[in-house]
């Protein structure tokens, strides 16, 4: 059975997005850690600026492929320089004290207001909710069950392929870093309200149903666009699971567990560079 055919593109797509999360965490600390509290703000600013050089590169080259990988690391790279630092910046700026439990840190000031960015959130995807263009499967359903009479009209014309992975990336971050804030917020829910265990099992069940469509896919770029949700979806379990105590999230401190990230960097270079080789496939299961 060859690995470059179902399910195994769909496989390492997913494995390859699964490794980022743990990796982009790492990343933050890394650049807070090396610069320190004087040069971070300078060092995540490039950061977020090298995630637009990414995007330009593959404006340049518009094909599937490479623009979607381009567009997804870009959409880290954005999300971790740009949305994330802003949030420490501001949290250390308004002097927002971290949530503390038995004498440990549980969550940082900047997620604490991240929140606070709700009402900007539902704002902006209005744009993408009511866009007839959409080719977004979760926005699709609803037009199609709410008969809203919204249809595909682009169809002969070349999609930006960079710039949709990026926005997907980070508005699937975005998303669900707010959902998780607020199921985590004693003053509304709690780490073990009823809410956050169905955040945990909805989670589960639903990334697993996206799994399974997902190790349909024959085209590279495609399920990388689709694994992007599945894993994000995933990794709420994961979050939660970390949150109450299941297991030691050593992506939060990469210089005490070097080996084992770095064994996780290598992992995720060898399944990113298998899956860049892989052939594309004319089959085309999804237009996602």
């Amino acid at each position: 059975m060859s690995i470059y055919r179902k399910p195994f593109v769909g496989i390492t797509a997913f494995i390859v997005v699964l490794f980022t999360m743990p990796l982009g965490h790492t990343l933050m600390v890394l650049v807070e850690k090396i610069f320190g509290e004087g040069y971070q703000y300078p060092a995540a600013t490039a950061l977020g600026f090298s995630g637009v050089a990414l995007l330009v590169i593959a404006f340049k080259k518009n094909e599937e492929t490479p623009a979607t990988w381009l567009g997804f690391f870009a959409g880290i790279l954005i999300w971790t320089g740009w949305v994330e630092f802003s949030f420490v910046y501001f949290a250390e700026h308004l002097f927002v004290a971290p949530l503390v439990e038995n004498g440990e840190v549980v969550t940082k000031p900047e997620y604490l207001i991240l929140p606070s960015s709700l009402g900007l959130f539902m704002a902006t995807v209005l744009y993408f909710f009511f866009r007839r263009e959409t080719r977004c499967n979760f926005f699709n359903w609803f037009h199609r069950n709410l008969k809203m009479g919204l249809q595909p009209t682009d169809a002969g014309r070349k999609r930006n392929f960079a710039i949709i992975t990026a926005t997907e990336t980070v508005y699937i971050l975005w998303m669900f870093y707010i959902l998780l804030m607020i199921v985590y917020d004693n003053r509304l829910f709690g780490d073990y309200h009823p809410a956050t265990y169905f955040v945990f099992f909805g989670s589960l069940v639903w990334s697993l149903y996206l799994f399974i469509r997902l190790i349909k896919f024959q085209k590279t770029a495609r399920a990388i666009r689709y694994a992007i949700p599945t894993v994000i979806i995933f990794w709420n379990s994961v979050e939660i699971l970390g949150r109450w105590g299941f297991f030691k999230e050593i992506w939060v401190s990469p210089l005490d567990y070097s080996l084992e990230m770095g064994l996780i960097f290598a992992a995720f270079v060898g399944v990113t560079v298998l899956t860049i080789l892989t052939p594309e496939s004319s089959n085309s299961f999804n237009k996602n």
